[in-house]
């Protein structure tokens, strides 16, 4: 069994760990545990209860309300819920529970439900790609363990694949080409899998490399194929000054092309960057970007 501590409720749900300690004290919600030197941890099933908690309060349910509740009614609601609205917040965190309990019939159905009702690049942009900006930032700080991010990592692996083959009858569109790659060392590969569904969909031609590719691979291949767009994603953290450089090699060996970069790190990075590089933060924001 998974233990947590207030932190790592308070990133995996977004419920301040302030909201959580007064949750404990009034409402008894969750009763934690604590280690030999005083510090509360959680099991899964407190991590769970917090989760469909916060979906239920985030949904105008009074936390009074919820404590009065057995466990199996809060799921039960949170289950109606999911089936009635349009709080996509809910259905990221209910992707967390499913990732927590290795829960596969439970993800399908959550996913085929949004895919019915949004469709599936939509379902995508508003859940899933958050989803994953999630789950990379909870492998980074060590909130998850590897088990989990692999279940679900390779769920979605799935869906992607079937996807960016279905969306390749679309790829004579535009006559635009991207080179879609990771950098060496980094392995994490669903956030530009994810991207190269979009890209594909939107008519574009694809020249996908894949993970940990070498920078003077990339340079051969686009001396080859001459692309109009370069695409990155950068999960694993790099010091600031060996990202800036990063940076500014992607920008003197691709002066002519625009670099689209994604990632954790260039969401946070406040440095100047080089003028033909775009920050990608999210899927409708690169969409609308193209």
């Amino acid at each position: 069994m998974s233990t947590y501590f207030i932190k790592d409720l308070e990133k995996l749900s977004g419920i301040k760990a302030h909201t959580i300690r007064i949750w404990e004290k009034r409402y008894n919600i969750v009763s934690p545990k604590r280690t030999d030197t005083n510090i509360r941890y959680y099991s899964n099933e407190d991590l769970k209860k917090i989760l469909n908690v916060s979906i239920l309060n985030r949904n105008g349910i009074k936390i009074s309300e919820i404590s009065k509740m057995t466990d199996s009614e809060i799921e039960d609601q949170v289950m109606n819920l999911n089936e009635l609205d349009d709080d996509y917040q809910s259905y990221v965190e209910n992707l967390t529970l499913t990732m927590i309990d290795l829960d596969e019939d439970r993800f399908d159905r959550t996913l085929s439900h949004l895919v019915t009702r949004i469709g599936f690049e939509q379902t995508l942009i508003k859940v899933i790609h958050p989803f994953l900006n999630k789950i990379g930032l909870l492998w980074l700080t060590g909130s998850i363990n590897p088990a989990q991010e692999h279940f679900v990592s390779n769920l979605i692996r799935q869906k992607l694949i079937v996807g960016i083959d279905g969306a390749s009858a679309n790829a004579t569109k535009n006559n635009k080409r991207f080179i879609m790659f990771l950098p060496e060392d980094e392995w994490h590969e669903l956030s530009l899998l994810f991207y190269h569904y979009l890209i594909k969909n939107l008519g574009y031609e694809v020249i996908y490399l894949g993970q940990s590719v070498p920078h003077s691979d990339v340079v051969k291949v686009a001396n080859i194929k001459r692309p109009d767009y370069i695409f990155t994603n950068i999960t694993t953290t790099m010091p600031e000054d060996q990202f800036q450089a990063f940076l500014r090699e992607l920008s003197s060996c691709f002066p002519k092309q625009t670099i689209f970069i994604g990632g954790q790190q260039i969401y946070e990075f406040s440095r100047a960057i080089p003028s033909n590089i775009v920050k990608v933060t999210s899927g409708e924001q690169f969409v609308q970007h193209l």
